[in-house]
């Protein structure tokens, strides 16, 4: 798919987020990332007023917010109290801000799913539920097998990544791991066999990386300059070598039967999230066969 071209012209508006909290403000401000990653051209700054439980609180915030404004200005609010909420929607109505609720609707919403009213307590902290000692767990699981360490424990986990050197495999591992998959990655070379544990791994849990060549020697190259180093590592950052090397894995990549994700021009959610949709992809039709 090509990337549109962004329109020329003058520097887009600055966008200054506020985010008006009883608590810390994280989830405000996460919400404030997620939204503006879609204004890619504005300047963006996320501007947090946390544990804001009183009016003399909020109006120093909205003061603040006011002797700065001069450019493009919102509030996102995630205050429990409805007195509160219902003052910052006054204050921004008068200063000509816009506004966004964040924890009103919700409320709201389960208010009437449940038939209780909620506490509406500050601050309260958040429960842990099981997702969480799930992503420790699967976190830990990426540390401990990451770059072909403890090959025996290589069945045990959800995905493993194969690829080159600086492909992106410990990054994604650890992304991965985050989302709650346990994740192992093994580093290819050529010349040097597999560990005989990754060929007992279902194959529908493998995944290869790759990058383009150009990319490789670029990141290698950078990587050498940081070691202040080139003994042991001979044609490590060589193009012509990268060449040669690629495709030597591309061939362990077919034997193994695996799909290959380009890393090159990735963030690393989406390489997270192709890598997932080929795993489950391939997981549902390899249990499906197996099927009486």
């Amino acid at each position: 798919m090509p990337i549109p071209e962004l329109p020329e012209g003058p520097p887009a508006e600055p966008i200054e987020v506020h985010v008006i909290a009883d608590s810390t403000g994280d989830t405000g401000a996460r919400v404030a990332r997620a939204a503006v990653a879609q204004f890619a051209t504005h300047p963006v700054r996320i501007i947090r007023h946390p544990r804001i439980t009183t009016t003399a609180g909020l109006h120093m915030a909205m003061e603040h917010i006011k002797n700065g404004k001069g450019h493009g200005v919102v509030a996102f609010v995630t205050l429990v109290d409805n007195d509160l909420r219902a003052l910052v929607g006054e204050l921004c109505d008068e200063m000509d801000v816009p506004f966004c609720d964040l924890i009103g609707p919700a409320l709201i919403a389960l208010e009437q799913a449940s038939g209780d009213l909620a506490a509406r307590v500050p601050n309260r902290p958040v429960g842990i539920d099981a997702d969480y000692f799930k992503r420790i767990s699967a976190m830990e699981f990426a540390v401990k097998h990451d770059d072909g360490q403890m090959p025996d424990g290589l069945t045990e986990a959800d995905i493993v990544l194969v690829g080159a050197s600086r492909t992106g495999k410990t990054p994604l591992s650890m992304y991965l791991g985050y989302l709650g998959y346990r994740t192992a990655n093994v580093p290819l070379v050529p010349g040097i066999a597999p560990p005989g544990q990754l060929y007992a791994v279902d194959r529908w849990k493998i995944v290869g990386l790759t990058i383009d060549p150009s990319r490789l020697a670029t990141i290698r190259g950078r990587r050498v300059r940081t070691l202040g180093t080139t003994r042991g590592i001979d044609g490590y950052a060589e193009l012509n070598r990268i060449y040669d090397e690629l495709e030597a894995i591309g061939t362990i990549h077919r034997r193994l039967g695996c799909p290959v994700v380009d890393t090159t021009s990735l963030a690393l959610e989406e390489s997270a999230g192709r890598v997932i949709d080929l795993m489950n992809d391939r997981a549902r039709a390899a249990l499906g066969e197996q099927k009486p």
